[in-house]
């Protein structure tokens, strides 16, 4: 996606050779800041902290931190090490497991002596996988706003809501579920967002509403209790959210306040999809509700809130009283029952276990 007259990636090799340099999302929408980060505690920390953040985007950035290990110790020990450090920082993305397993894996069978080389080629494969699943991904969820477009008069507005940021700053490019928006916007198909606040984080309008803005896609800033009353009014056509993590029955993880949606989406026969690349699927996990470990969050992202001030300056101000415990889990488990379908980069698939292998074969038994 472009930022001005410029294209940018979420994440991209250095040109020192060695150091990654990340687009840093706290700052966003007020300020397009650029960080380098060149050890493995900075990629713990640009996760953990939410320098990046989304699930594919955030696999993509611990393979480049277990890259980066080679280069200081490339033993199995230390890569271990790695493993663990990384693996902490964010416990409820599958993606992240499966790009340390996929580069921890790699490297163990290799010399020492190769596994820098190795380590950093397959980093960016990882990389330039996740742009070719998104927009696979785009070109089958472009396939379900064409038909709900064709249901309606000539040139009236195909209204989506969608929910926290699953647009191309949660990927490496392109995003999920923003990826058969921008597909259909290119396409002159009219299409409007109803973009959730995605509290407490603001995710949404502070990133999805400023990749609207750039992309040009009219939308509209909504609060996260909106949505329902948007639904039983008829202005809502699909809602497409994103996934930190379904499991092999399709059960859905992703940005808490997803599950009120999908009810209420259910309730008012509003179609419900989640877009996912399949490196964001446990075929571990069965029962999300029981088996998905869900991260609890530092209660300060709920009683205080980063904000530009009328002077221009980007500052933190406190919404509760002083002396208010704030919860704060990060993310909700949607039952498969209430998800219309899976939105892929191999088509779209029915929200359990028989409809996901069909469209991945390779995982039956």
């Amino acid at each position: 996606m472009n930022v001005g007259d410029r294209h940018y990636r979420t994440i991209w090799l250095n040109e020192d050779g060695r150091s990654v340099d990340i687009i840093d999302q706290r700052w966003l929408p007020h300020d397009f800041r650029i960080e380098t980060v060149g050890t493995v505690d900075g990629i713990a920390t640009a996760i953990r902290d939410m320098w990046v953040r989304g699930a594919p985007l955030i696999g993509v950035t611990a393979a480049y931190g277990m890259a980066l290990q080679t280069l200081d110790d490339p033993s199995d020990e230390a890569l271990d090490a790695a493993w663990e450090k990384l693996h902490e920082t964010r416990p409820t993305a599958i993606n992240l497991r499966w790009a340390l397993d996929e580069m921890r894996n790699l490297l163990r069978s290799l010399p020492n002596g190769e596994r820098a080389k190795a380590a950093y080629k397959r980093a960016a494969e990882i990389a330039d996988e996740d742009i070719e699943l998104n927009r696979g991904i785009g070109r089958n969820g472009l396939e379900i706003i064409r038909a709900i477009a064709a249901k309606k008069k000539p040139g009236e507005t195909v209204n989506i809501l969608t929910h926290c940021n699953a647009g191309w700053l949660a990927t490496v490019d392109y995003g999920t579920a923003t990826a058969p928006i921008y597909l259909a916007a290119a396409e002159g198909i009219p299409v409007h967002v109803y973009v959730d606040e995605t509290r407490p984080r603001n995710q949404g309008a502070q990133l999805t509403a400023w990749e609207m803005v750039g992309h040009g896609v009219p939308h509209t800033l909504i609060v996260d209790n909106a949505g329902g009353h948007l639904m039983q009014r008829g202005a809502v056509d699909m809602v497409i959210v994103g996934t930190d993590r379904t499991t092999a029955d399709g059960d859905v993880c992703n940005k808490i306040g997803t599950y009120l949606k999908a009810l209420a989406a259910r309730d008012n026969d509003v179609p419900f999809y989640v877009a996912l690349p399949s490196p964001t699927i446990d075929w571990t996990v069965g029962d999300g509700l029981k088996e998905i470990p869900i991260e609890e969050r530092s209660g300060d992202e709920v009683s205080l809130v980063w904000g530009k001030t009328a002077s221009g300056e980007i500052a933190q101000v406190r919404v509760s009283p002083e002396g208010t415990t704030a919860g704060n889990p990060a993310f909700d488990v949607t039952p498969a029952r209430l998800v219309t379908g899976l939105i892929t980069e191999r088509g779209v698939a029915k929200a359990s276990r028989e409809g996901l292998r069909e469209l991945f074969p390779e995982r039956r038994g």
